[in-house]
């Protein structure tokens, strides 16, 4: 059935559910022109008074979360709590009632994807979600429409702001890690406790669903390996930089028959590379599929605005649909697929390392690695201070369980001080 107009509810009104109701209104004339109904937000619900007070500021009528879910005249419930609880039972409360949904609430969707898409389907309503991933960097839309029709085989992704901020600081000023996350702070890039982003989950969670929508793989995020970026140094961005590799953080997404790798990660990237340059706070998506070859999505990632673009372009998507009455936007099946230990992959590795400065190291070194099958590309001895030397070694293409024995053997040895870093090193 045809609709005159389309009504939003929102719930959550912090800097994006704000945002949302502000640039829906701002731009209300040009959606209106491209949905072919108005759209136009009816009712808002925060737990926050404060929230409260500011959307009757912008003359928004502020309710309950239970009365937004059970207002009939609500066509598109917009989620932006965030977290998984309460916006979980919220979502399917929400679709149970015959709601579409949009939300750029990642954890929510990473760990609910499956479950969504099934509820959705079963009351033949939309569930979409591009917030969720690089804020107002396209990547669910064109995964999903555009390269619909190829076999996705990579995704690298630098989908957290604040990380690439602090790295690219580190490569551009010659800062410490300690020092560009107190700038990151400082600038607003960092929250206080900024473990969830330095850590890497902010990223798995994003893995996930990069996965989940580009593979169809039906991926939990307890099955993703992620290590944070805590223990990049200043020697191993300059030494990096040395070799011509600049080091972001990045979520991985990788298919290789029926099994996918899902990781988070920092990667050593050649300069050459089309991600290497997206510094800032900047997001993107690198993208390796066929027949399309290879593509790059980036945007700026965090913020109010430019993750409400990302929403709004999805309330645009699902007001089209309810306003011509025609299908909802639909998914993928989910398919379990065996998704690899970390120990499983095969990469290429760059390893730091700290050993005296004298004749017969490297021999032992090498015998070690040897006897894992693993074979050295390449090594560079770098400063010295007394008699101890810094030694960079690259890696040829080795199974990383393989990499890890030889790791501890080294570490055993006499002649080896400290196995200060081993960082992964992009293939793709």
């Amino acid at each position: 059935m045809r609709k005159k107009s389309i009504s939003i509810g929102i719930i959550g009104f912090g800097n994006i559910g704000s945002s949302v109701a502000r640039n829906l209104k701002r731009n209300s004339l040009l959606i209106a022109d491209r949905v072919g109904v108005p759209v136009k937000v009816k009712v808002v619900a925060d737990k926050s008074p404060a929230a409260l007070s500011r959307a009757r500021t912008m003359g928004l009528d502020a309710v309950s979360i239970e009365n937004v879910l059970s207002d009939d005249g609500v066509d598109i419930i917009v989620e932006a709590m965030g977290g998984e609880n309460p916006a979980k039972e919220i979502i399917l409360k929400a679709v149970g009632s015959g709601k579409s949904v949009v939300t750029s609430n990642k954890e929510v969707i990473a760990k609910n994807l499956k479950r969504f898409i099934e509820a959705a389907k079963k009351k033949n309503i939309s569930i979409l979600f591009e917030g969720a991933v690089g804020g107002g960097t396209p990547i669910i839309g064109p995964l999903q429409e555009d390269l619909a029709g190829n076999e996705i085989s990579l995704l690298y992704g630098i989908v957290n702001g604040t990380t690439n901020y602090i790295l690219s600081r580190m490569s551009e000023s010659g800062m410490e890690f300690r020092d560009a996350l107190a700038e990151a702070k400082k600038k607003g890039y960092a929250e206080a406790d900024p473990k969830m982003d330095i850590e890497g989950h902010d990223s798995a969670y994003k893995a996930v669903i990069l996965a989940s929508v580009a593979m169809d793989a039906d991926v939990t995020i307890k099955e993703v390996y992620v290590e944070g970026i805590s223990k990049i140094s200043q020697e191993d961005i300059k030494y990096a930089a040395d070799i011509g590799y600049v080091i972001k953080l990045l979520a991985v997404a990788k298919k290789v028959k029926n099994e996918v790798e899902v990781r988070v990660h920092p990667m050593l990237l050649p300069k050459a590379h089309r991600l290497a340059s997206v510094s800032g706070a900047l997001n993107a998506i690198y993208v390796q599929g066929s027949p399309v070859g290879k593509v790059l999505f980036s945007a700026q990632g965090a913020g109010g605005d430019s993750t409400s673009s990302a929403v709004i372009g999805d309330i645009i998507k699902v007001a089209k649909k309810i306003a011509r009455g025609d299908s909802p936007v639909s998914w993928n099946n989910l398919r379990v697929l065996k998704v690899k230990k970390i120990g499983e992959i095969v990469s290429r590795y760059y390893i730091r390392l700290r050993a005296p400065d004298r004749s017969g190291v490297l021999a032992g070194i090498s015998k070690a690695f040897a006897d894992q099958k693993v074979s050295i590309q390449a090594v560079v001895q770098k400063e010295t201070v007394g008699n101890v030397a810094t030694i960079v070694i690259l890696i040829h293409d080795v199974l990383e369980k393989n990499l890890l024995k030889a790791i501890s053997k080294i570490k055993k040895l006499p002649v080896v001080k400290e196995v200060c870093n081993v960082i992964r090193v992009a293939s793709g």
